[in-house]
């Protein structure tokens, strides 16, 4: 049987592709073609949206903030959208630095990146709760993204694949994979240093490793924050293994 293509390399959006075909739990894989993550749909071209017309995809969930996506709106026909956001801070962390005239560096930047992330688990819980919430109503095919694809959207395609019982590990290289197909060309310039850049548009195994270590240290592991900070207990767990795990 051959294999889908992970990236589903489409013109508009370079970092969209499926979450299938990873193993989970009892050596199930991910289904195929029922779950992916994306950088934002709003360049998406004719082409692209007849792929995921094709595909069935249904419904989108979107974790830009307010303003991102008023700026940056999309319609996609027979796709739902739903807003789920989280405000990008370390944008904005960033803004307030270098109006004060700092000059920022990227080793500054991954530390405001690792922050970013432990916020993730203590401040974003019920836009994450949501999403799950979502993905137990229905095994329709879903696209969840941010502005690129990468950090908002990282933290909820792992916990979404720790979830179905995939190795942290493999959690890891797919998180990583965003640094392979994100296109960096397409990235505002925020006016700073290329080297800064190279972190804000790119992913580090730092980044995910912070909001992993948050989990384990404020709330004793990935089993125990899905249940209490999440609402994704045993059952919960056993109906997404069920609705995105072959049998």
């Amino acid at each position: 049987m051959q294999i889908p293509s992970r990236s589903l390399n489409l013109t508009g959006a370079s970092n969209f592709r499926d979450l299938g075909g990873y193993v989970g739990l009892d050596g199930r894989p991910v289904h195929w073609r029922k779950l992916f993550r994306s950088d934002h749909l709003a360049a998406l071209t004719p082409a692209d949206q007849a792929v995921l017309t094709e595909l069935g995809l249904s419904r989108a969930y979107d974790f830009r903030g307010v303003i991102e996506r008023a700026a940056v709106p999309y319609d996609l026909a027979g796709v739902a959208s739903h807003s789920l956001p989280i405000e990008p801070t370390v944008v904005q962390r960033m803004k307030d630095l270098l109006e004060t005239g700092h000059r920022l560096t990227a080793q500054e930047t991954v530390a405001l990146m690792q922050e970013t992330y432990r916020a993730f688990v203590s401040d974003n819980g019920p836009r994450f709760a949501d999403l799950f919430n979502h993905l137990l109503a229905s095994d329709t095919p879903l696209v969840f993204h941010c502005t690129a694809g990468k950090d908002r959207t990282g933290f909820a395609a792992a916990l979404i694949l720790m979830a179905l019982g995939v190795p942290r590990p493999v959690v890891m290289q797919d998180y990583l994979l965003t640094n392979e197909l994100l296109r960096i060309e397409s990235a505002p310039a925020y006016g700073v240093p290329r080297e800064v850049m190279q972190v804000l548009w790119r992913v580090q195994e730092d980044f995910l490793d912070a909001a992993l270590h948050a989990v384990d240290a404020d709330h004793g592991g990935v089993e125990k924050y899905l249940k209490t900070a999440l609402g994704v207990g045993p059952l919960e767990r056993k109906r997404l293994a069920e609705l995105y795990l072959q049998k």
